[in-house]
């Protein structure tokens, strides 16, 4: 009778035992997917994915013309549905395309706009430029790519005047102004609340 509850409790003590390991594991493993997806400087806040810069600067891409990049060269972009010194990305728009952050005062290389930020809804500081609040998408997988060009109709890469970045019939690089409500040139209302104005 003795060595049967010995049995017992011994069963019981490898089965908890097993059990912690399992836990023990599946937490490491968050952890490891949270430091493989901040590899690319980018995290997440509240649902929303968030990267940041301290500078924006001006590259020629084949084929588009001059874009702007992030201080590590990845591709910028500007949403046409943003409005004057607000971004309309919020929830899960905001997991694909991830607002880029100001890492203190953002700086400004080759671009023809002035730099700014909004305050999003999160109390969170976005850059912009010419007042349209900027984004990093995620199916970029290296810098230089631009595959989130043209996508619904309303992402374009952004040119170093804030304008979006448009291929012309003719396949050559041309910007266009876009169909939101943000101003392109830079003033007005698109500019309330930036450093500096």
């Amino acid at each position: 009778m003795s060595r049967h509850r010995i049995a017992l409790t011994v069963a019981s003590g490898i089965a908890s035992a097993l059990l912690l390991a399992a836990c023990g594991s599946s937490s490491d493993n968050s952890a490891a997917s949270d430091n493989s997806a901040a590899s690319d400087g980018s995290a997440a806040s509240g649902g929303t994915h968030m990267v940041s810069t301290s500078m924006l600067m001006a590259k020629q891409m084949s084929g588009m013309g001059s874009v702007v990049t992030d201080a590590k060269g990845w591709t910028l972009y500007r949403y046409d549905k943003d409005k004057a010194s607000m971004s309309m990305c919020t929830g899960s728009c905001a997991q694909t395309w991830m607002p880029v952050m100001a890492d203190g005062t953002p700086k400004a290389m080759g671009l023809k706009a002035k730099v700014g930020t909004i305050t999003r809804d999160d109390g969170m500081k976005q850059v912009t430029l010419a007042g349209w609040p900027l984004y990093r998408y995620m199916g970029d997988t290296k810098t230089g790519e631009m595959n989130g060009q043209g996508k619904s109709g309303a992402w374009y890469a952004v040119t170093p005047s804030g304008a979006k970045s448009a291929m012309s019939d003719g396949g050559s690089p041309s910007s266009g102004s876009g169909s939101g409500s943000g101003d392109d040139s830079g003033s007005g209302a698109t500019m309330s609340g930036m450093p500096g104005m």
